[in-house]
């Protein structure tokens, strides 16, 4: 799999000594940016008067030292279960949408005080729920109930990824909703894509149209997930505003999209050190970023993240990179250094804001990298975070 990102933008005139090792940077300017992206293509696709809305999606990113950033542009967050839920009243500006694959029962009537839109990932959890759901709506409840819905098109790259790939449990697959299944559904949830442009979007939207068209009378609202990379140079932004404008005015219904990772789409690295070098048939290099810790999707996609001036060419040797963990395939990849490869040599990768920053683990006690909130605008730095040995200790018994 490959990255479809890495673009250094300011962080390229970026001292990394400036920050501890290892530690994310993320860039307050460049998710700005972002968001004001996203914004401009609601604004511009409910010109005509129908109701778009953008979501953060916080299961991406979900540094809420930003979340100014983004309630100043977008209309809310979209959750996926009680403690995300949690965090988004605490910190974040707008509406709440949550969706778990299953809801726990003594959970559920916590969620639905504090999100405005519930999704349920079949009629079967719904119907279940519906004393609590009655319960919230007479103390005054103000909760949208959706159904998540599998559209059965597959357009992932990676089939773990997809939701569409044959048998899987999120949502409720299309050729088996009936008026049962949709009674007492105010909004239809459905979440396609991952990393990818407005194609697969159009061709899931085809299947879906088709699927819900008898109940646009009933529908409120329409969420149509995310992994939306809109705020990457070439995802095709006129297109989806033409999209967006025409689906509110042919169903009906407000129309929502969640973008995680467009959100802070290169918006964030990760800076490391060597720590060791040696040789065993290849050059090796010992770091202190693990990839089994740090950055999980290198190796459950897999993938190859960008390295921040790696050299191009014949007049560099590859050296190996790894983690400082015990795990044999604790490998990031083979990196022409843009620095000697040396103990005590920095470097970082780039893209690292969204995911891995959410995904990172303590396996074998290894050390969570701090995270550090820069403005490439004004050149201010702050550490809102870092990690030290009772977090560790703290979560085991």
């Amino acid at each position: 799999m490959e990255t479809k990102a890495g673009d250094p933008g300011a962080f390229a005139h970026f001292d990394l000594s400036r920050v501890d090792s290892p530690a994310f940077v993320v860039d307050a300017a460049k998710i700005r940016e972002n968001c004001q992206i996203l914004a401009g293509i609601r604004d511009e696709a409910a010109s005509d008067g129908g109701s778009i809305k953008v979501f953060a999606a916080l299961k991406a990113f979900s540094m809420w030292s930003t979340a100014h950033i983004l309630g100043e542009y977008l209309d809310g967050v979209s959750t996926s279960g009680l403690w995300e839920a949690r965090l988004a009243s605490e910190f974040y500006d707008g509406e709440i949408a949550t969706y778990s694959a299953a809801f726990k029962p003594e959970e559920l009537d916590e969620i639905c005080r504090l999100s405005e839109h519930v999704i349920f990932n079949s009629p079967g959890q719904m119907k279940r729920a519906a004393l609590i759901l009655d319960h919230a709506a007479t103390t005054g409840g103000d909760v949208s109930v959706g159904l998540r819905i599998n559209p059965m098109v597959a357009t992932g790259e990676v089939a773990k990824y997809d939701p569409s790939a044959p048998g899987s449990r999120l949502g409720f697959p299309i050729d088996q909703l009936t008026e049962e299944a949709m009674e007492g559904v105010e909004g239809i949830h459905f979440h396609n894509l991952c990393e990818q442009t407005f194609e697969p979007l159009r061709a899931t939207w085809d299947r879906v149209f088709d699927a819900i068209e008898p109940w646009f009378g009933q529908l409120k609202w329409i969420n149509m997930g995310g992994g939306h990379h809109i705020t990457r140079a070439d995802y095709e932004r006129a297109e989806l505003t033409e999209f967006l404008r025409d689906a509110a005015a042919d169903t009906g219904a407000e129309i929502i999209i969640e973008p995680g990772e467009a959100i802070a789409l290169d918006a964030g690295i990760l800076v490391g050190t060597l720590l060791d070098t040696g040789f065993n048939e290849v050059p090796i290099g010992i770091t202190d970023i693990s990839a089994t810790c740090h950055m999980p999707d290198v190796l459950e996609a897999p993938y190859r993240p960008a390295m921040m001036g790696e050299l191009a060419g014949e007049d560099s040797i590859p050296i190996r990179l790894g983690g400082p963990s015990c795990l044999a395939g604790d490998v990031i990849g083979d990196y022409r250094l843009p620095v000697p490869a040396e103990a005590g040599a920095r470097f970082a990768f780039l893209d690292q804001a969204h995911y891995s920053m959410v995904k990172t683990n303590t396996f074998n006690g290894v050390q969570l990298p701090s995270i550090w909130l820069w403005d490439s605008e004004t050149d201010a730095l702050e550490c809102v975070k870092r990690f030290d040995y009772e977090d560790f200790r703290n979560r085991l018994s």
